[in-house]
């Protein structure tokens, strides 16, 4: 798949706020200091687009990003960002999770998990809620180049073997670099595949 243009359209501070329109959306999502905003920057080939910060939780809304004037990349708030006010946090959760549960043009969500941690309580918890919506989604473990594929495919496996005691099946595993742009070729395949 080829991104010909690629551009910001609005943020939304929940459902209602979300546009108005029939374009299918893939949504981004993963903690805060993952990487999803510099993962939008990658797909859509322009390293501006997403707002990239040091700072974790700093994407409070839901983006949304037009792609070939056809289809939406949204960059979701990270779960567990730690420098907000609790009931922040809540709210933040809750407009993620009434998308997730709700959005009609919702075709595929990707969880972004830091490849070089073993499995976090957070991302397996989220991960099994995500599976019990019903709403197809893959697994994108990130930074992959900053250590050994062995090191890589053993946190894998343990996510995996983790998550097996929440889901009935384990979903679809890809591995990405932003540094070194492995793995988008990848997304961009099951995006074109959701979108037929």
């Amino acid at each position: 798949m080829q991104i010909h243009s690629a551009e910001f359209i609005t943020s939304a501070r929940g459902l209602p706020d979300c546009p108005a329109w029939d374009r299918p959306e893939f949504a981004f999502i993963g903690r805060s200091n993952v990487g999803k905003s510099s993962m939008i920057n990658l797909l859509s080939n322009k390293y501006a687009l997403a707002k990239v910060s040091a700072t974790p939780g700093k994407t409070r809304l839901l983006n949304f990003f037009l792609m070939n004037g056809l289809w939406s990349l949204v960059d979701l708030p990270g779960y567990g960002f730690a420098q907000t006010a609790r009931s922040g946090k809540f709210a933040f959760n809750e407009w993620v999770g009434d998308y997730l549960e709700q959005r009609a043009n919702l075709r595929r969500v990707f969880v972004l998990i830091d490849s070089r941690l073993t499995p976090q309580r957070l991302d397996v918890d989220f991960t099994a809620w995500l599976g019990g919506t019903g709403v197809p989604f893959s697994l994108v473990f990130t930074k992959v180049d900053k250590q050994s594929v062995t090191k890589t495919r053993a946190n894998i496996d343990l996510f995996q073997a983790s998550l097996s005691q929440h889901l009935a099946s384990v979903p679809d595993v890809l591995t990405s670099s932003t540094k070194t742009r492995a793995g988008r070729a990848d997304i961009l395949r099951r995006i074109a595949a959701s979108l037929g």
